[in-house]
Parts: C-alpha cells; sequence; structure tokens
C-alpha cells in the first residue's frame, strides 16, 4: 500500500502535455499510443547531468462496455500501485457511479534514456507527433517509479472527455437502459452475454472462459446458472 505522500508526489507531479486529437470510439476497438516521460530515478545521484526516461507502448481500448468503476479494475498490465490509484479514485468519485468505461490493455514496447529536461523531451516528441498528424498518440510527464499510475490516471481522464458523446449514442440505441429481469444490468452487458451464449451453441467452445468472465464481471451468475451449466450437458 503507497503511503499518502507518494501518492500525492504522483498526481501532483503527473500532467499531460499533448491530449488525443480525438475521442475514443464508442462502438469499436481503439489503440493509443503512449510516450510517458519521467526523470529517472538516479537523477539526483547525478545532478549536473539532465537525462529523461521515456516509455512508449500502447493502450488498446476493446470493445466498451457499460460499467460500474469497479469493472474497470480488471485492467491487464498495470502495476498494483496503479490498481491502488484507481481503487483510490473509485472511493473519491464513488463506487458505483456509472460510466463509459473500456477494457484497457497496457502494452509497454520500449524505454530508453533521452538527453534533456523531461518537460523539453514531451514537448519535442509532441511537436514530431503534430507534424506526422498522429491523431491517437497521448504524451505525458510523471513520475518514474509510479509511471503507470501517470498512464491510468491518463486513461480516467481520457475516458471522462468522451463520456457525453459516447452517452448519447449509447441512449440512441437503447444500451443504457437498465435490464429489471437481470438485477438492473444495462442493455449492453446482456446483448453482449447473449452474443456469447451464442458462440459457444454454435460450437466455438473456446468462448466459454470468456462468457464465464463477462457474466461473474457483472455478478450476473445466479441469473445464468441454468444456460450456462446446460452447456455441458449438450
Amino acid at each position: 500500500m503507497m503511503n499518502d505522500r507518494r501518492w500525492l508526489k504522483a498526481i501532483e507531479q503527473t500532467f499531460v502535455v499533448r491530449f488525443p486529437k480525438q475521442h475514443l470510439a464508442t462502438f469499436g476497438a481503439t489503440n493509443i499510443k503512449y510516450y510517458v516521460v519521467t526523470e529517472p530515478a538516479f537523477q539526483e545521484e547525478v545532478p549536473e547531468t539532465y537525462e529523461g526516461v521515456v516509455r512508449t507502448g500502447k493502450v488498446v481500448a476493446e470493445r466498451p462496455a457499460i460499467v460500474t468503476p469497479s469493472y474497470m479494475s480488471n485492467l491487464d498490465g498495470f502495476s498494483s500501485e496503479a490498481y491502488e490509484f484507481f481503487h483510490d479514485l473509485m472511493r473519491t468519485e464513488g463506487p458505483n457511479s456509472p460510466g463509459i468505461m473500456y477494457r484497457y490493455s497496457n502494452k509497454p514496447e520500449n524505454s530508453e534514456v533521452v538527453g534533456g529536461v523531461p518537460t523539453d523531451i514531451a514537448h519535442r516528441i509532441s511537436r514530431d507527433l503534430n507534424d506526422r498528424k498522429e491523431e491517437l498518440s497521448v504524451v505525458m510527464v510523471g513520475v518514474d517509479e509510479l509511471w503507470d499510475v501517470a498512464l491510468l490516471k491518463f486513461i480516467y481522464e481520457f475516458t471522462a472527455s468522451s463520456v457525453a458523446g459516447n452517452v448519447q449514442e449509447l441512449n440512441a440505441r437503447g444500451l443504457l437502459n437498465p435490464e429489471e429481469n437481470f438485477g438492473g444490468a444495462p442493455s449492453a452487458a446482456i446483448q453482449q452475454i447473449d452474443r456469447l451464449f451464442r458462440e459457444v451453441e454454435r460450437g466455438n467452445r473456446g468462448s466459454i472462459d470468456l462468457l464465464k468472465q463477462e457474466i461473474d464481471r457483472w455478478g450476473l451468475f445466479e441469473f445464468y446458472q441454468d444456460r450456462f451449466l446446460n452447456l455441458f450437458r449438450q
């Protein structure tokens, strides 16, 4: 568990230099390229030198779902500190606050030490991305030992910036409507579970694990128990 001082350091010293130039897609997958620049942990030992660590990778935002924040805690590729940061955010925002969340997977690609002050490095990268017109890239400056907390902080803020338009689209399709027969879970979740059931029933046994995970994420096994067990009786 991180102490309050480390939390404060990570939050206060994290900022986004360049946001992606478009919102997340509501009904498709999105690959977001990230550049996280930090001051190396050894910088204080060699104060006369100026270097920054540049970490690159992709955050894959898969098919979206309407979820509570606790669902988003099922992230892949993040450290325990990043999970703690998100859980702290949940406590601040409220554990049952609904929102448009995506299944995120952090896929680190590279890490290198570059000469210069981290903020200057981040601005250089940002200018280069603008010149190349990369619409779905983000550049941020964070704390070295908590760099993926910076990444997770960005994900939350970027998702929030996409909510208004996505809610309008999803409302128009009735995907936010609660299904009373399934404990009030939104229609989007029920449709996704039904789609996975159909895949398994058509012979795609590889989808069984995905189906069980989806049911468990929503806490709906009691509503699907008979149908799920019937898959093994057939």
